[in-house]
């Protein structure tokens, strides 16, 4: 019986009954774990057993919130990581090579964009940017040295939204595979594997982890990409099918860089995922609710929402996201010296970064995330210096407009 996605997460059973019939997997807080015989210790060192070694590689709490999430994802395998961005650089450093190249969006998060024009670039890296609305031009920009087609499923903060079938389509006709991050959409009714993605990266710092609880993130592998085409990965192909990349993220890569999830971050993330659902539920409503509100209020010169039917991603995402669009969106002001006034009066949303808190948060993008950027990055990004980010909390609707409301005066 197919249960509903709450059930799903709490009926998850662990893999070894647990000593004292705990209800909540306990926190394995090791480093090492001790084998009877030389033999059982070779052979989980070699991967003939599943038994753990070092948790710098894998442990029992970690496995257990990868387990939930695969449950109820229906990856075929799920790596966690000690941050969002940690999970993206573990997916590219395992698909580039020198003389690689990714296609992909200007319109991306700061770090991620940093990634791939600072830190990468020297290594032979090539990003080439282009309109990811557009498939026509995407396809043009892939070549027979393209390792992935990467996007955002919604740009932060530009709130932009590609056609993620019309990519998906674009990446199998050309031999790549499809990497989206999806951290602003959880996977509760979004599900990435129907709308044609191979390699699924969610910051599980944001939803997940029950109100910024802890820093994480993950890799899902759909299992749905033929790796014999990838130049990186044909000879793990070979061996390992379908679960090349998985094989090289477990056996090579993320042992490697060293970002494996902590157990402590992993327990306090499984019990996240248990109320993720109740929690991006309301604040979705209350997101949606807000943005209509403001638009009413003088001062403010454009609020920009996916789920309102004037924003120009309005269709798509509702066909890729349905009802619940999110807890985040824009809104502009008329300078950034406007910006600044307004966020200064605030009294009851946090002026913070992050995203997805119990607390409604509020940051302005281009002097905060991209502001170290030189102003040419930030145009050849559209960074809009009067534009203002805001995260939905638990908070009440009415308390929120109230707040903003006095500080727009």
């Amino acid at each position: 019986m197919k249960k509903d996605f709450t059930t799903g997460i709490i009926q998850t059973g662990f893999s070894k009954k647990d000593a004292y019939n705990a209800l909540q997997m306990p926190v394995y807080a090791n480093a090492a774990f001790e084998f009877e015989t030389a033999e059982q210790m070779a052979d989980a060192f070699q991967g003939r057993s599943a038994e753990h070694t070092y948790s710098r590689i894998t442990n029992p709490t970690v496995d257990y919130f990868e387990q939930r999430v695969r449950q109820i994802t229906g990856g075929m395998s799920v790596t966690a990581l000690n941050s969002g961005m940690a999970a993206i650089t573990n997916v590219i450093i395992e698909l580039a090579y020198a003389g690689a190249n990714i296609v992909t969006s200007s319109h991306l998060f700061g770090n991620t964009w940093s990634l791939l024009n600072t830190t990468l670039a020297p290594f032979g890296l090539e990003t080439r940017f282009c309109d990811l609305t557009n498939p026509e031009e995407v396809a043009a920009n892939v070549d027979e040295n393209t390792c992935a087609i990467f996007l955002e499923i919604v740009t932060n903060p530009h709130l932009e939204v590609a056609d993620l079938k019309a990519l998906s389509a674009v990446a199998k006709s050309k031999n790549v595979p499809l990497v989206a991050d999806t951290t602003i959409i959880p996977f509760i009714d979004f599900h990435a594997k129907e709308l044609g993605v191979d390699i699924e990266i969610v910051s599980s710092t944001k939803y997940i982890s029950g109100g910024a609880t802890s820093i994480g993130g993950l890799v899902i592998d759909y299992g749905t990409f033929n790796w014999k085409h990838s130049k990186k990965l044909a000879d793990a192909a070979k061996q390992f099918g379908p679960m090349a990349f998985t094989a090289k993220m477990r056996k090579e890569i993320h042992r490697n860089l060293g970002a494996y999830m902590s157990p402590q971050t992993a327990q306090l993330q499984t019990l996240g995922l248990e109320t993720v659902e109740l929690r991006f539920r309301q604040a979705s409503n209350s997101a949606k609710e807000l943005a209509k509100r403001m638009k009413s209020l003088s001062g403010i010169k454009q609020v920009y929402h996916i789920g309102l039917e004037d924003h120009p991603f309005y269709a798509i995402s509702k066909e890729q996201f349905g009802e619940y669009t999110g807890a985040m969106f824009t809104f502009a002001l008329e300078s950034q010296a406007a910006c600044f006034e307004f966020l200064n009066k605030l009294k009851l949303i946090r002026r913070a970064t992050n995203l997805f808190d119990n607390r409604t948060l509020i940051i302005h993008p281009a002097s905060t995330i991209y502001g170290t950027f030189t102003q040419d990055q930030r145009d050849a990004m559209d960074i809009d210096d009067r534009l203002i980010r805001i995260s939905i909390g638990l908070e009440s609707v009415n308390d929120l407009f109230a707040d903003i409301e006095q500080a727009l005066v």
